[in-house]
């Protein structure tokens, strides 16, 4: 994220106090209403590892959660923590935060009025929706490697590749698991709307994934995905990546086209090929 200045109450790396004892009853009381909601409609549509560490982690007890007592549970899982930050943070930043395993979260939680929609991450969609696949060893693995990957992107000109592929698995992605397809992107874990749309809406086309692939293809900020790529398991996303050698991916991507969001290629693994009806409802 370029252009953006480092506020003065920060620390050099912009992580500030959580400040836990000063939220107020009103945005505890939004939490609890948007972790029942949520966690309700995630019953058979999210990965069992997700529904897991919510138990594990304790993510169901009331209110915001507590940084140090979260990082005392997960620090003993997989060796990673949760460190408040004032908002959205420079790329380098960010990346150097995942490479060292720490997770940064915005501190702030929306209003009661913007429930269904907010245009900047609160605590709510980076705690609920990115915490509990940290607990699974294979995703946080993958999840530390993108952060080193980013540090070495940023030398050869390729974040907006490497974006991609954080976009299509770390915020909207799906995974093949129990017979069936489900839910381990944040963005559609933490979002009410989309984690319907995302499995049983006709529009959205789910395609197999493949790296390439997701590094080519454009993605929609402003509403639900046209594409979403399924994974097999953690494991094999953490393999296709971690294992990779990025550098000569990303010459062999400068010579390629991007490829726009709704696009079904000839070569795709087409599990469900979409109508797009949502978006030409939403032109029309």
């Amino acid at each position: 994220m370029k252009g953006l200045k480092r506020p003065p109450y920060a620390e050099d790396d912009w992580t500030i106090p959580q400040d836990w004892a000063d939220y107020t009853p009103s945005e505890h009381a939004t939490w609890d209403r948007l972790f029942e909601r949520q966690s309700k409609m995630l019953r058979g549509r999210a990965s069992d590892a997700f529904v897991k560490a919510i138990d594990v982690l304790r993510l169901d007890q009331p209110g915001i959660p507590d940084f140090a007592v979260l990082n005392d549970r997960l620090g003993g899982l997989t060796g990673w923590s949760v460190v408040a930050v004032p908002g959205l943070v420079p790329d380098g930043v960010f990346f150097e935060h995942l490479a060292h395993k720490r997770f940064v979260a915005g501190r702030f939680i929306r209003r009661p009025d913007q429930l269904d929609y907010l245009e900047e991450p609160d605590v709510f969609h980076d705690v609920f929706g990115h915490v509990p696949l940290l607990a699974d060893p294979a995703f946080a693995d993958y999840m530390q490697a993108y952060g080193e990957g980013g540090l070495r992107a940023e030398s050869l000109h390729a974040i907006d590749k490497l974006a991609r592929l954080y976009w299509y698995t770390v915020e909207f992605g799906l995974i093949r698991e129990g017979g069936g397809i489900r839910i381990y992107g944040a963005g559609i874990a933490s979002s009410y709307g989309e984690s319907v749309f995302a499995l049983d809406d006709a529009s959205p086309n789910r395609l197999g994934f493949d790296l390439m692939r997701v590094m080519r293809t454009r993605y929609r900020i402003d509403d639900y995905q046209q594409t979403y790529f399924v994974i097999d398991s953690f494991e094999d996303l953490r393999r296709q990546t971690v294992e990779a050698d990025f550098a000569p991916l990303y010459e062999t991507l400068a010579g390629q086209g991007d490829i726009q969001p709704d696009a079904v290629l000839p070569t795709d693994l087409v599990l469900h090929r979409g109508t797009q009806a949502r978006l030409r409802s939403r032109r029309g």
